[in-house]
């Protein structure tokens, strides 16, 4: 009887399927497993490929799984969707990751220690209140629209704002104060909040050797530089710093057909958090640019002189994610050409 190789593992809160397969790809069984049954299966079997989506819960039973001896290989989903027959079920998503796991060409994703998660929290955490702020504060203005009151965009304008809401003279109805005053109260403490991750992440840069080589890059401060070493995956994974760049999102989507190629807009593919640091980076190293007027003949004043604004900012970001993967590959700070940025 054939030994199984490869089995395709699909996750759920309660209830997992198995798909078993041998070395030549038949199927030797198909299993339903509750969450509670999980690990004494996998410990009945011999040791082989476990192939799982990368998904919620994908890293913790990669680990757990991986304690038994078993090699543990997570797959993007959109990976796996092309090699789903038809319906979609439990058992054929397992089938599916089963096959994706057996192509030599597949891409994989490293499993997660779990320190490496926990230092991703703190700036999933951040983007969760940085939104709720954003939240009040569009929510403020729009509910002064409704009396008349133009504000501009952006958190810079709300303690004037906020100064002239809690005005004793201010002519707003009582009963509409009293309600804009709890968001005014919530957007306080999101603040308190968020200056707390900052200061943490702050401390974190200063800490780890690696962010504070990223910081020396332009563009790149101690929560871009810190959101690098906890939320990339090993530098190992990537060829080359366009691959980096390509798994960031920032490299064009290709629609090549007969020989001749066609270049649409970034494919926004990959780890957002990151991308949109860069990019924020970027902004800041552009607008300064404009300002006080880039190198003469470096490539930002190139850019400048013949690019939209907006264009030459992701460039600079895609160019940067470049940077910072040569510096985690080889070491070493970044030190500007002669006649560069």
């Amino acid at each position: 009887m054939s030994e199984v190789s490869t089995i395709g593992l699909d996750i759920a809160k309660q209830v997992f399927q198995a798909h078993g397969a041998d070395a030549s790809g038949h199927v030797l069984f198909r299993k339903r497993l509750t969450r509670t049954k999980l690990i004494e299966f996998f410990q009945s079997q011999p040791r082989c490929l476990v192939a799982m989506e990368a998904c919620g819960g994908a890293h913790h039973w990669g680990r757990e799984i991986a304690k038994l001896g078993h090699t543990v290989r997570l797959i993007p989903p959109i990976y796996v969707k092309p090699f789903v027959k038809r319906q979609k079920n439990d058992a054929a998503d397992a089938e599916a990751i089963c096959e994706a796991a057996q192509r030599p060409s597949m891409r994989f994703v490293a499993v997660k220690d779990e320190a490496q998660q926990a230092s991703g929290v703190v700036f999933r955490a951040r983007d969760v209140l940085v939104r709720q702020r954003t939240q009040c504060i569009n929510a403020l203005r729009g509910h002064l629209t409704e009396y008349g009151w133009v504000v501009a965009k952006g958190a810079t304008h709300m303690p004037t704002l906020i100064d002239q809401i809690e005005d004793p003279n201010c002519h707003l109805p009582e009963s509409a104060r009293a309600v804009l005053k709890v968001l005014i109260a919530t957007l306080r403490s999101l603040e308190e909040n968020i200056a707390v991750l900052d200061s943490e992440i702050g401390l974190r840069s200063k800490e780890d050797p690696v962010a504070r080589r990223l910081m020396t890059i332009p563009g790149v401060g101690p929560i871009t530089a810190t959101a690098i070493v906890a939320l990339a995956p090993p530098v190992e994974t990537f060829r080359t710093g366009r691959d980096f760049a390509a798994w960031l999102g920032l490299t064009p989507l290709q629609r090549s057909t007969g020989g001749k190629q066609r270049l649409g807009a970034t494919s926004k593919m990959g780890e957002r958090t990151i991308r949109r640091l860069l990019i924020i980076g970027g902004s800041a190293v552009v607008r300064q640019a404009c300002m006080r007027g880039a190198a003469e003949g470096s490539w930002l004043a190139r850019m400048l002189a013949r690019k939209p604004r907006m264009l030459v900012t992701v460039a600079l970001a895609n160019k940067t994610a470049r940077i910072v993967w040569a510096l985690l590959a080889k070491g070493g700070v970044y030190r500007a050409p002669v006649a560069a940025v």
